[in-house]
């Protein structure tokens, strides 16, 4: 069989690909063994093509002398080689600027070590819709009926869950999870999980503070692992020696939760990683077909999620103060109104208005950045003292603090422990509290708490000697 005058007959770029015959479902060595021109051309002359890492084709190469190893590469090569089962793949690598249009041949050989299989690609920089629709029926109605749940949902939350149920089911895994990580604060927070009966056992282990801050540093290492690839699958324990060599310390987190299998996919916004989805111990004798509906699904779940992420930054640069971080006026003006309309039944509140004082005098004489230094501190210290309770910056140097529920022998004592707060950080406040056993006047609180903080204030001035009140 001349394989070189085989892939010189495919138009699209195109290699020979062997690979090694071995016992059972493992296989050996995976080498290109030749290349059409423009096959060579792309490795050799890339401009237009993946930078690689070696840019000389050397017939019966590893195709890793040219590619990070690839398990998603490696299982098409031998499904197609092996199995003689024809693979087509429309994905977008990290590691490539690149839409990779691919296809995996099976070629018939009498080679009694290694089986060999075509591999023809087309790349663009631009997706083509089209491309990625080319799936089965099957896993097309799962995908559609996913993106129907996401863009008629009003609740994002409940949407999450009942994707992750949809793939748990489909991919006839134990546990699935979808989690979003914020790399500012190095946090990670599950959106969706779903597991079976037969995950009972590690329900405590999931499902009872899993989630730690030192689950966001493993999953950190999950990118390296995949190697700019745009998924990774684990369906053996072949396999699995590649994560053991790869990532020591999650094979051993993987080993621990007799996890024998995972398939595991980035979400992807606008190139940026904004978390994962991945299912475990999941049906291995379907992999190929499980693929394809959660690479497609989790284009359109990145997406949503992304949206999601980005109106809830909007709601909270809308209700939080720049200077302090404390809740703003608009943000507590919301909050006494739906207060003051509250249907339910009569519940305590407890009130306090705060005031800056001095604050025109450092104002004028060390600059407004001094001043608005003086302002955060004082934000500081009520966070310290009024842990829990909702702070709200209602002026330039005035604060209000609502304590909900509140029982009214504790309004004095927080009052005294903000005086003394006070002293030990060099900021003088002013305050006034009033409680009200029924958050519906929560107007008449106010007002009462705000006439004994200008009482406390006036006493300030007049034993500091001060002649401004501001």
């Amino acid at each position: 069989m001349d394989l070189q005058k085989i892939v010189d007959s495919m138009a699209l770029t195109s290699c020979i690909v062997s690979v090694e015959k071995l016992p059972g479902d493992s296989y050996g060595e995976i080498n290109l063994v030749c290349g059409n021109k423009a096959y060579i051309a792309s490795i050799e002359d890339n401009k237009n093509a993946p930078k690689l890492i070696k840019n000389t084709f050397v017939p019966g190469s590893s195709y890793t002398d040219y590619l990070p190893k690839d398990l998603n590469f490696e299982h098409a090569c031998y499904q197609a080689a092996v199995l003689h089962q024809p693979i087509h793949s429309y994905v977008h690598p990290e590691r490539f600027d690149f839409w990779l249009n691919m296809f995996f041949i099976p070629l018939e050989s009498d080679d009694k070590k290694n089986a060999y299989c075509i591999y023809s690609m087309e790349f663009s920089r631009d997706i083509k819709s089209e491309k990625m629709s080319e799936i089965s029926g099957k896993a097309s109605s799962k995908v559609l009926e996913a993106c129907i749940k996401l863009s008629g949902s009003n609740d994002f939350m409940k949407t999450m869950q009942e994707i992750v149920q949809d793939i748990r089911m489909q991919c006839k895994s134990n546990y699935c999870c979808i989690m979003q990580m914020d790399f500012n604060k190095r946090s990670c927070k599950i959106l969706g999980e779903d597991s079976g009966d037969e995950f009972a056992n590690h329900q405590n282990t999931y499902k009872s503070g899993w989630l730690t801050g030192d689950f966001f540093d493993l999953a950190e290492t999950w990118k390296e692992t995949i190697s700019g690839s745009n998924c990774l699958i684990i369906k053996n324990e072949s396999d699995m020696s590649f994560v053991k060599e790869k990532n020591p310390s999650w094979y051993k987190s993987l080993t621990i939760n007799d996890i024998k299998s995972i398939v595991l996919f980035p979400l992807i916004s606008h190139d940026n990683l904004i978390g994962y989805i991945w299912a475990t111990n999941f049906d291995t004798e379907d992999a190929e077909s499980i693929k394809k509906t959660p690479e497609l699904t989790t284009f359109f779940l990145a997406a949503e999620i992304s949206n999601h992420q980005l109106l809830e930054n909007m709601q909270i640069m809308s209700t939080i103060d720049v200077l302090t971080g404390v809740y703003n006026r608009n943000w507590m003006n919301t909050i006494i109104e739906q207060l003051r309309e509250n249907t339910e039944s009569p519940s305590p509140i407890g009130v306090f208005f705060i005031d800056v004082n001095g604050l025109k005098k450092v104002n004028d004489t060390e600059g407004h950045y001094a001043g608005d230094m003086l302002i955060k501190n004082a934000a500081l210290v009520l966070q310290k003292v009024f842990v829990n309770n909702k702070i709200f910056r209602a002026g330039g140097d005035e604060f209000t603090v609502l304590i909900a529920n509140a029982k009214k022998e504790e309004l004095p004592r927080k009052e005294a422990k903000l005086k003394k707060m006070c002293q030990a950080q060099g900021v003088s406040l002013s305050s006034g509290w009033c409680w009200e056993s029924d958050s519906k006047n929560i107007l008449s609180a106010l007002k009462e708490a705000d006439e004994r903080m200008y009482a406390d204030k006036e006493a300030f001035y007049k034993k500091s000697g001060e002649k401004s009140r501001a």
